[in-house]
């Protein structure tokens, strides 16, 4: 039978575990040649906008797409996932939170392959839901002590690091610049929609390793030039959708001041084909676009867990 599964259904078997487990398999399924993953695509309409990421994980029997609007009101989420082998649905999936901690689940990975092993003091510019996706999963693969948070809204700021403190139980502060956020930081992720770089090469310390999590448009840009100048080592979620839609490197590229064979791909890492940071001193960057893999990896381990514990709605499709 085919499922569907709500918020509700995905928040009491999603946990951040599963979510960087699946994301990494997803990443070196792909490097093995093992997965099929196409990039973002886009329809535009005046009120509003669809973008669909499809792929395909045979190991798992699962071919999909995550479908989503956005428009004034909102974003809406959903993930669809079919047998590879017979053509039928087998689950589809509401998919805001999915979708946010799979986001912070990459970051998570990347983190877990090219940060510093000591690294433990982390800056963090955004105050969203995102973010604390992010915050999570950092945290899930280094021993954070400090987590600093830049925003614009100081209530909405202040009210995210005091819950974030309490759910994580690390200490969580405002940062008051993003001068502040920066300087002393071995980790920085943006997780905005900023159209301007955030911070400045010059802030960076040696080693510091960045994830740059909402630049997946022409139009979004987190990251500067003079950051990527300093950069040692530019990982990628897929070259494909890389060279496609990351606003942080495509004006870099376009001037032939960045090489896309350069850049590397995160399964590439994972399965050693890359040796991913060579010293403790040089400044590495992921730059996480969003993968339909990513989410096909975990719809089909909440698939298998739902109907283990017997959650979702049976749909009324014909196999």
């Amino acid at each position: 039978m085919s499922l569907f599964l709500s918020e509700t259904d995905v928040r009491q078997l999603l946990t951040m575990p599963m979510a960087i487990e699946a994301v990494e398999e997803a990443h070196r399924e792909l490097a093995l040649g093992h997965a099929v993953d196409i990039p973002r695509q886009r329809t535009r309409l005046p009120q509003t906008a669809l973008h669909i990421l499809q792929g395909a994980l045979p190991e798992h029997d699962a071919i999909g797409y995550k479908a989503y609007t956005s428009n004034r009101s909102g974003v809406r989420f959903l993930v669809h996932v079919f047998s590879a082998s017979t053509g039928v649905l087998r689950v589809v999936l509401e998919a805001n939170l999915l979708g946010m901690m799979r986001t912070g689940a990459a970051s998570g990975v990347a983190t877990r392959w090219l940060a510093r092993p000591d690294a433990e003091i982390l800056g963090v510019f955004g105050s969203g839901w995102q973010s604390a996706g992010h915050i999570e999963a950092i945290a899930a693969v280094r021993p954070l002590r400090r987590v600093k948070v830049f925003a614009r809204n100081p209530e909405r700021l202040k009210a995210f690091c005091v819950q974030m403190s309490e759910r994580l139980e690390i200490e969580v502060v405002p940062a008051s610049s993003a001068e502040e956020t920066v300087c002393g930081s071995d980790i920085v992720s943006t997780v905005t929609t900023s159209a301007t770089p955030l911070f400045d090469a010059k802030w960076l310390s040696p080693g510091t390793h960045i994830n740059a999590a909402g630049s997946n448009s022409l139009i979004r840009r987190e990251v500067s030039e003079d950051v990527l100048s300093v950069t040692s080592l530019i990982v990628v979620d897929s070259m494909e959708s890389a060279l496609k839609e990351a606003g942080d490197l495509l004006p870099m590229l376009e001037k032939g001041r960045l090489n896309e064979r350069t850049l590397i791909e995160l399964g590439a890492v994972i399965t050693g084909r890359h040796p991913g940071r060579s010293t403790p001193a040089e400044i590495t960057l992921f730059e996480s676009q969003g993968m339909a893999i990513q989410d096909l990896a975990l719809a089909v381990r909440l698939e298998a867990l739902a109907r283990e514990r017997g959650l979702g709605l049976e749909l009324p499709y014909a196999k």
